[in-house]
């Protein structure tokens, strides 16, 4: 039975959509747990500024890996259009494979990490060594989004959530272990992380194999055939991930020129943190809109109307209610000066978290109809808006601290759905 003809209702959308939901939230469990083994060792300071120094340039290389969900999910409807899927995802993780060695095994990590950042001889010593198993993890991430678009499309989320719940388990377990051997380096750190990436990937692997057995060799409705076809649909995205992954090392080094620039870096990261976990259940509209808006137009539509506005509701209780104070002095420990300044930049996001579900759909909307050149063009848009609001905000407001950098993010975006909405309304008109 085909996803146009099985029945759909929103008890079905929301036991679809929630598991992935949930497998968000326990990522950031991921990091508390390195983090927190980390932060026993003998030099933590150092140890963990070397890690958060290699994680930072690990988006490069994992990002191009992780479009293979929605590219799976929305291309793949029978083992030969997964194999030209498959086919195109090779290039892309031998890539990010060759450049984690770069970093690990070359002068490039000394230049990047030591001329580029900045940092000083003995963390980015720390940096290099952490990418002597960073260099792998595009590869296991890739590889577990490649089959969680199977997974995805087959409506099998729960397994996501069941992987992530493995994933954790043995995460904690290795990070126990070095506990009792001595937390020396940040490779340790590197080192969970991809561990618990292998068993999120095996687990995806073991269970995406088994749903492609049960998929046809050739269904006549599906037209991907060949590698070329899957890249018409995948390189749109790529090329927008790549614009968007340096929006923040800018908006970073723009906002350390304020008056007070490690304050206004600072609370920008604290509160762009908070305004993270806000939106992670809720960052999966697209493939509710990419698998069912062409059969269940309007079942998508209500489901986005119920859910949509709870982000910037919770936003609302955190950014201007005492909730906030207390979430960022007790839960994340911050205190005094930068209390404020994380209040006042979470204020900022507000825009950003009402917007994002429109988006998010929207980007769905525009994947089911295979036209990811849209996309591209609208990341184009919020890159440029983002650049130019962080210049004219630093110049005309230097003394605002972090929430320069929230509200350049927050106007970003709207320039994003507003170019999109645009752009793919006069597409259609034009085709109708």
């Amino acid at each position: 039975m085909s996803k146009a003809t099985e029945p759909v209702s929103m008890r079905r959308l929301f036991l679809f959509f929630i598991p992935m939901g949930i497998s968000v939230l326990l990522i950031n469990m991921s990091h508390v747990i390195i983090n927190g083994t980390l932060a026993r060792s003998s030099n933590p300071e150092i140890i963990l500024a070397g890690y958060a120094l290699a994680m930072s340039l690990l988006i490069v290389s994992e990002k191009p890996a992780v479009l293979f969900r929605q590219t799976c999910s929305a291309l793949v409807r029978d083992r030969i259009s997964f194999k030209a899927v498959k086919h195109v995802s090779y290039y892309v993780f031998g890539a990010s494979l060759v450049f984690g060695a770069l970093i690990a095994y070359t002068p490039l990590g000394h230049w990047i990490f030591g001329g580029a950042y900045g940092a000083d001889p003995v963390v980015e010593r720390e940096a290099i060594h952490a990418y002597y198993a960073l260099m792998f993890l595009s590869v296991f991430s890739g590889v577990r989004c490649l089959y969680q678009g199977v997974i995805i499309y087959k409506m099998r989320t729960r397994w996501l959530m069941i992987a992530m719940i493995f994933r954790l388990g043995g995460m904690f377990l290795l990070s126990q272990y070095f506990l009792h051997i001595g937390v020396t380096s940040a490779l340790q750190g590197t080192t969970i992380f991809v561990f618990g990436m292998m068993i999120e990937a095996a687990i995806s692997y073991w269970e995406a194999n088994r749903l492609l057995k049960e998929m046809p060799l050739k269904d006549e409705a599906c037209e991907i055939t060949q590698p070329k076809q899957v890249q018409k649909f995948y390189s749109p995205l790529l090329y927008s991930t790549l614009i968007v992954v340096w929006l923040l090392p800018i908006l970073n080094a723009l906002l350390g020129t304020t008056h007070r620039g490690t304050l206004a870096v600072a609370s920008f990261a604290v509160a762009g943190s908070l305004m993270n976990l806000i939106l992670g259940f809720f960052t999966y509209f697209h493939q509710i809109a990419l698998l069912f808006v062409r059969s269940h137009p309007d079942l998508v539509r209500r489901f986005t109307l119920t859910l949509g506005f709870i982000p910037p509701l919770l936003m609302i209780l955190l950014a201007y209610t005492p909730i906030g104070s207390w979430m960022f002095s007790h839960v994340l420990g911050v205190k005094g000066e930068l209390l404020q300044a994380c209040i006042h930049a979470l204020r900022g996001f507000f825009p950003f978290v009402l917007v994002f579900p429109w988006l998010d759909t929207l980007n769905g909307i525009v994947m089911a109809h295979g036209e990811t050149k849209l996309m591209f063009g609208s990341q184009i848009a919020n890159a440029i808006v983002t650049a130019i609001l962080i210049v004219l905000l630093v110049l005309l407001l230097p003394s605002w601290s972090g929430v320069l950098g929230s509200l350049a993010q927050s106007g970003g975006l709207i320039a994003e759905l507003v170019f999109l909405a645009w752009i793919f309304r006069r597409t259609h008109r034009s085709v109708s």
